[in-house]
Parts: C-alpha cells; structure tokens; sequence
C-alpha cells in the first residue's frame, strides 16, 4: 500500500495548474460542481485509456512525450486530492489511486511556468492553452472499448416499449437507419444501431469543456438488452464512427430519399431494404456480417419479410431488416434493376437446398460490406452509379 501522502493546499498557482490539467476550479453552486465532476472524471478517463493502451501508467520522465507527462501529472494531483479521489474512485477499475508513482515528480508548488519547464516546453513559444487543443495518439486510436460499462437497467419494462415500437417503424420503413457519419449530433431520444444492439439515449447531463478543448457531456444510454450505462458523449460518437454497421434511425415519417416530380410508370412511394440472413447454413452463418440481400418494394418491409422462413427468396431463415430508404417519385423495377447490376460482380454464388432437397441457387444475395451498400445509395443520389460497378478484389467502386 502507497503511502499516504499530506493533502494538497491549493494556492493560485495551483487553482491555474489544475484548470490546464483538466480539473477546473469553479464556484460551488450545484451546477458548476457537477461540471467539475465531470471535467475531473474526463480528466482521468484520459488516463485510463492511456493505461489500458500502454499497460503501464504514465511516467513523468524526460524522454516521455509530452501527453504522457501531463497525464502523469493529473494523475498524481487526483491522487494528492481528497476531492478528486472521491470523485473518480468508484470509476478507478485499474487501482491507479492505489499505485505508487516513483517517477513522478513533486508539483504541488510549482507555477504554470515551472511546470512547463519541468516537462521541456517553452512557455514563451507554446502554452497549455495551446496542447490542450491537441488530440494525442490516445484519443486518436480511442476505440468502442472507451464506452462506460453496462450495467443492468432496473427500471427497463419503461423503456421495452419504446424499442419495440422504433424495431417495428424500422421493420416497415417508417424509420430509417442511416450512416451515423452523415450526421453526428447527438439529442434526448435518439436511437442509435451500435454493435448490434440498439441503443436510446434517455437523458444528457450538464456539458463541460473536455481536456482536449471540446464539449462533452455524461450520457445515460439505454441498451436493447435491458442494461445501461453512463459514457461520455464523445465515446458514444467516436464508437459509432468505428463500427462499420453503425447507425443512426431516423425519426418516423423524416420524409423520403428520393423525391421529384412523379411520371406515368413511377411508384408514388416505396423502399430499398437490406436485409442480413439468420440462415445457420455453415458459410452464410461463417460470412454474416458481410452477406445482404438489397431488395426494392412498393409495400412496407414489415410486410415484404412476412413469412420469411418459408420462402426462397429469403433463404428460407429468417432475416433481419439492417437498413432502408424510403423512396417517392421512383421507379421501382428500374432502381432495383441498377443496383443488382452493380453489385452483380459480387453476387452470393452459393447452391442451397430448399426443405425438399431441390437445389436453390440465391438472387438478390450480395457478398459486399454494408459501408458499399450506403456508398452506393449515396452515389444513386448524385448520379455517379450509373457509370460504377463494384469490384469485390478492392471492395470498391470502379468506372466502367
């Protein structure tokens, strides 16, 4: 066990330090404490990701780069805090307020200047102001791991319904689920695809300015599988942009994908859906992620995919709804038409048997990552399709 070290008496110079480290110095009011919770919480967030990057602490030592001194830094100021310690110690998985730093440092004393020099930066040529407007290579390489851990969510029946109903508007197409990129604003209510569960965000907290500079805030996240968490806003997005499925649903009746002045042979409404097979056939089942069917429909999904497992144009499994479009003003035997021939190069070639043994060879089954689907969506908008095709070897489009 480390020795117990003399509580920090914070003078001016220190209130300064600690603001530049990520633990800001506010007046008492409720509000400003709990951003001070949380702007300490971020702080040391921080540091834990550079722990479980590094499997080692931060060292406060010459030839360390700089980030990784300033966070050794933080870290032994939380440690010397009884406030801070109270703060982040139910958060602190790894035991760090626990470990003994012999590298660090004594800078309980030191102004912002001596600090600076102590980590080898000029304070004439660069501030801290200036670092903390920096992404280090932590926050750079931050993956989904960043999000808080789920715990199980006491008072989930009040949420159940609110999934069943977004499954059901997504089923029928009243919802879409888009590429989270496009827009990555988060808000009360939102629905958001990510690993596989769907996920709402039930309530933010209090924004407060992250050690790096940008707006943050705690989230609490409800998850499809009856569990909870309290992460970070920018976790969450930073999660949603690594997972290649992710997605963002859209708000029911957004409005169509496609909408103009509506000719003779075109369908007043209508969707493009991808679906993902449920078949335990040993290479769909090996190759799930990447195995879509891409259909176009004048009915609602829902009812497009009734009966599935009893049909061969699905495989005869059940499917899962993983995106869709809502068209207007198009026509639909065409569209389908452009998107089958240009994914024809990547088309499922695989011989199934149907429940009597006759042999069933699959259409409108593409091997081809959902990311070239919305790609491809996004190239039909803008009319640069027309001249694509897909080349699975590079997983991309090619000019014909």
């Amino acid at each position: 066990m480390a020795k117990k070290k003399p509580e920090l008496e914070f003078n001016q110079d220190d209130d300064d330090l600690l603001s530049e480290l990520g633990i800001e110095v506010e007046a008492n009011a409720p509000a400003g404490k709990r951003a001070r919770e949380e702007r300490i919480l971020a702080g040391f967030e921080d540091i834990q990701r550079f722990v479980e990057q590094h499997k080692r602490v931060p060292e406060h030592v010459e030839h360390r780069d700089i980030f990784e001194r300033l966070y050794a830094v933080r870290l032994e100021q939380i440690r010397r805090s009884p406030e801070c310690r109270s703060i982040v110690a139910a958060h602190d998985h790894q035991r760090l307020l626990d470990s003994a730093d012999t590298n660090m440092a004594d800078t309980t004393d030191l102004s912002d200047e001596e600090l600076l020099a102590a980590l080898g930066v000029d304070a004439d040529a660069q501030s801290m102001t200036e670092l903390r407007h920096v992404r280090s290579q932590v926050e750079i390489r931050a993956t989904p791991e960043d999000i808080a851990k789920q715990q199980p969510c006491k008072d989930f029946k009040r949420f159940a319904p609110l999934f069943e109903r977004a499954e059901q508007e997504l089923k029928s197409g009243e919802r879409q689920a888009r590429p989270f990129g496009r827009d990555a604003s988060i808000r009360v209510g939102d629905f958001f695809i990510l690993s596989g569960q769907m996920v709402y965000v039930e309530g933010i907290g209090e924004y407060f300015k992250a050690p790096n500079g940008e707006q943050d805030a705690r989230l609490k996240a409800i998850y499809s599988n009856g569990t909870e968490s309290n992460l970070l806003l920018r976790s969450l997005q930073r999660a949603l942009y690594k997972d290649e499925a992710g997605r963002r649903l859209s708000e029911p009746g957004a409005g169509p994908l496609f909408a103009d002045q509506i000719e003779p042979d075109d369908i007043e409404s209508g969707y493009i859906y991808v679906l993902r097979s449920q078949s335990n056939h040993p290479y769909i089942a090996e190759h799930r992620e990447l195995i879509h069917k891409i259909g176009v429909t004048g009915r609602s999904i829902e009812s497009r995919i009734q009966n599935a497992a009893n049909t061969s144009t699905f495989l005869f499994a059940e499917v899962e709804v993983i995106a869709s479009y809502q068209l207007a003003g198009v026509n639909r035997v065409k569209l389908e038409n452009l998107i089958h021939r240009v994914f024809a190069p990547a088309q499922l070639d695989l011989v199934l048997h149907d429940p009597f043994g006759a042999p069933l060879k699959p259409r409108e089954w593409f091997l081809v990552p959902i990311t070239m689907i919305d790609l491809a969506i996004s190239n039909i908008l803008s009319g640069e399709i027309t001249q694509q095709t897909y080349d699975p070897k590079r997983a991309e489009f090619v000019d014909l």
